[in-house]
């Protein structure tokens, strides 16, 4: 028994060994993969020096001035260290191989049992937790800075300290090791194939694969609503859905989803739909497509968009339905373009629009929330001169800043799981959604984060395009704006504040819980998220909150009862394109299919 035993463990050995090797080999690999790097603008990885600087001056300061304070937090630093220390010498020298009583607090991050059991781990993670605190409490200790700069400092603070995690270690993440040494090293083998894929597929980048790629199909299994391109210029494909009722309203919808994303977030699956459900209600839908840009598309602003984008769309359904007043419907950024497109409208006396409708849209920027890291002179010189050099805002560099506002679920998370233990992402369709992202134009990425972002100038003096001064009062026509809880990309907070700017008499504000994308993908069939509705908006958002009325479930029919006043009467279904605008190919087109890294090209 022994004798097989020990021939058992020797081969585990020698399997180990064979898979650590095939990980040296395939180390050539993965330097050729980062080799392929294209240049990028070294400040778009991180702050200024400055700010650690005024944040070193400042902590200094704060010592001459205060120094009890500061050596307090210092002592008990030292006291916390240093106990924990000595906690851990009396249990080994005591002869038990195990943790302390009290295994320190709980952290998601470390669910694995031997965090708290066994003494190695266990010691890592708690001095991890105390060094955390120090960090943390040494910035909040620092008076003597612009709230700003120390509101950027506490984000860039977190972000090493996350950065830092024992779990993105090998050495310190148990679960990592378990795997390595339950698969005789073959889950360090795939891992590795993991990062060296992820290398490759997007030029030596590092960007982590969130979804598995392969189990998606745009137009087979995500994207299928049936419907007909009819339209195709340089910035859009227009998509006129089939109706499914035999009589639709009367007002059509033209709905304009954000470029930085592709629209079939409303059409991922036939159960989660807006697209179906709201063609289900007998409307007649046509949703924009936008083109992912190259760098042929550098001098392509805002106004670009309005005028060959949101303006031609709009003329378009007029002439193919033959109504002179039409419903729209813009989300996040398409929302804010929206807007100003409705300013525009309003100067040049045209009321093709009869009623707007905004998802999770940010209009006033005075408060950039969870942005403010990003959106200070640092980061955006940085990536005028990035834009200025390639043409255009790669997708990655979004989708990195995006995911780095929660980075333990969307990166080290995630790399955990693909690169260390050799899982293969999830078959999630939200996921491969998200990372199917696209580029910005130069000119246009350029004006949204100096003149809308930086400056609020379209709440503030005004913002100037296509000859016009726009200004967020100029919209004036009935509003429904639908935000999010707990959205950290608009937040809802400042949606509400800018809708409260606009010179609209009719304005109605719908609060959904849950997230920027899950809040609006919120189904009645699910009943999942409930949502806050309040007539009165006369007052602040944490006023109308405290007013508002709590319902459970979705509140797409919410919507659709207010849509519904403004779509007049029942008419015969429209099937798609008529005959000066024949369908061109079926939906969900081809500008949707084209992938970022295909566009850069």
């Amino acid at each position: 028994m022994t004798t097989e035993t020990n021939a058992a463990s020797n081969m585990n050995v020698t399997r180990l060994n064979e898979n650590l090797a095939r990980v040296e080999e395939l180390s050539q690999r993965l330097i050729h993969a980062m080799t392929q790097k294209k240049m990028t603008n070294p400040s778009l990885s991180g702050p200024s020096q400055d700010l650690y600087a005024n944040a070193l001056t400042a902590y200094w300061q704060e010592w001459f001035q205060n120094p009890a304070k500061v050596m307090e937090h210092q002592l008990e630093y030292w006291s916390k260290s240093v106990r924990h220390y000595l906690e851990a010498q009396q249990a080994l020298a005591s002869g038990r191989l195990r943790a302390p009583d009290d295994p320190g607090p709980a952290d998601r991050r470390f669910s694995n049992p031997l965090w708290d059991s066994h003494p190695y781990f266990n010691f890592i993670k708690q001095q991890y937790l105390i060094n955390s605190e120090a960090i943390e409490q040494a910035v909040s200790d620092i008076d003597d800075m612009d709230p700003t700069e120390k509101r950027r400092l506490k984000y860039f603070a977190r972000q090493i300290v996350d950065m830092m995690a024992p779990t993105n270690f090998l050495s310190t993440n148990p679960d990592a090791l378990e795997k390595a040494i339950e698969t005789e090293g073959e889950s360090l083998v795939q891992g590795m194939e993991n990062l060296i894929r992820d290398l490759e597929a997007n030029d030596g980048e590092l960007v982590v694969r969130l979804a598995d790629e392969e189990a998606f199909k745009i137009g087979e299994n995500i994207a299928t609503a049936e419907g007909e391109v009819i339209f195709r210029n340089r910035m859009m494909e227009v998509i006129q859905y089939a109706p499914t009722t035999d009589k639709v309203k009367q007002t059509p919808i033209v709905l304009f989803p954000p470029w930085i994303n592709k629209f079939y977030i409303l059409d991922l699956k036939e159960k989660n739909s807006f697209i179906r459900w709201l063609v289900g209600q007998g409307y007649t839908l046509f949703v924009v497509s936008w083109v992912n840009p190259d760098e042929t598309y550098a001098d392509v602003g805002l106004d670009t968009y309005i005028e060959e984008g949101f303006l031609t769309a709009i003329d378009l359904v007029k002439s193919i339905t033959g109504e002179e007043r039409i419903n729209a419907i813009g989300y996040c950024i398409a929302g804010t373009t929206l807007a100003l497109t409705l300013s525009l409208m309003k100067k040049r006396g045209d009321n093709s629009i009869k009623s707007a409708t905004f998802f999770t849209t940010l209009t006033d920027f005075r408060d950039q929330g969870e942005f403010t890291p990003f959106l200070q002179n640092d980061f955006i010189d940085g990536i005028e001169e990035e834009v200025n050099r390639t043409g255009l805002l790669r997708s990655f560099i979004m989708a990195r800043t995006f995911s780095f506002l929660r980075s333990n679920d969307l990166i080290y998370g995630p790399a955990i799981k693909s690169y260390m233990m050799g899982e293969t992402p999830p078959a999630f369709d939200l996921l491969y959604w998200n990372g199917d992202g696209a580029n910005l134009p130069a000119r246009m990425a350029v004006q949204y984060l100096r003149r809308l972002c930086q400056d609020n100038a379209f709440c503030e003096d005004g913002v100037e395009f296509l000859g016009e001064t726009l200004h967020i009062s100029d919209v004036d026509l009935p509003l429904c704006a639908v935000s999010c809880e707990t959205d950290h990309i608009a937040a809802w907070r400042d949606c509400y504040r800018g809708m409260s700017k606009t010179g609209s008499r009719q304005r109605t504000f719908i609060l959904s819980e849950s997230g920027h994308i899950a809040g609006i993908v919120n189904p009645p069939s699910k009943k999942k998220y409930g949502h806050y509705v309040n007539d009165d908006l006369t007052g602040t958002a944490d006023e109308w909150f405290d007013g508002a009325t709590y319902h459970e479930g979705s509140w797409w029919p919410v919507w659709e009862s207010w849509i519904s006043k403004r779509a007049g009467k029942w008419v015969e279904a429209r099937t798609p394109g008529d005959s000066q605008h024949p369908p061109l190919c079926p939906a969900p087109g081809t500008y949707v299919k084209v992938k970022a890294r295909q566009a850069e090209q």
